[in-house]
């Protein structure tokens, strides 16, 4: 019985294990019924804050999956968005079918999002060629006149030029900001 006492006594003194990569990539059925803004584009909220931690891409990539399951709107996006964390994780046979579903009608090209979903795609293929024929695409595109002259045109241009300075490189190197700098 002393014995038995004891070892209860001891088994609480033991210090708790530290979560698993399991347990902080875990997120709650509230998050799914979360506003499509505060899902999407809140970087305290939704996909990206599980994003941001370490080793949670998959994760964050099933919860968008989930969420785009019971989503009304915004498909595209959502396609796209689990599409880049499946590609980060380094699964890009998963992520290229997800990108086509996110490319929007050919009538709708004027900033360039179709190239750009074609240009990633040629990135995660290791096509350099195909690559730069995408890129070619929007920087023909006459700028919009309602475009602020502060952002730069066309859209995503720099992200691609990044995955083509980086070819060799993974996913999730090529889009970071280290690529998209002038390599010297």
């Amino acid at each position: 019985m002393i014995l038995l006492v004891a070892l209860l006594l001891a088994a609480e003194q033991v210090a708790p294990a530290p979560p698993t990569a399991n347990d902080q990539c875990k997120y709650e059925p509230e998050d799914l019924e979360l506003g499509f803004d505060a899902f999407d584009q809140d970087a305290t909220a939704g996909w990206r804050a599980l994003s941001m931690r370490p080793g949670c891409e998959e994760a964050a990539a099933n919860m968008v999956r989930d969420y785009r399951m019971n989503a009304e709107v915004h498909l595209p996006l959502l396609y796209w968005h689990e599409a880049q964390l499946r590609a980060v994780a380094g699964d890009y046979t998963t992520a290229i079918p997800l990108m086509e579903k996110s490319r929007g009608p050919a009538d709708q090209g004027k900033f360039g999002w179709n190239a750009y979903v074609d240009a990633t795609i040629a990135f995660l293929r290791g096509d350099r060629t195909a690559l730069e024929k995408a890129r070619g695409r929007p920087v023909a595109l006459p700028k919009l006149s309602n475009v602020d002259a502060r952002r730069s045109w066309p859209p995503n241009l720099g992200v691609v030029d990044g995955l083509i300075r980086c070819i060799s490189k993974s996913y999730k190197v090529a889009y970071g900001p280290t690529c998209r700098k002038e390599m010297h």
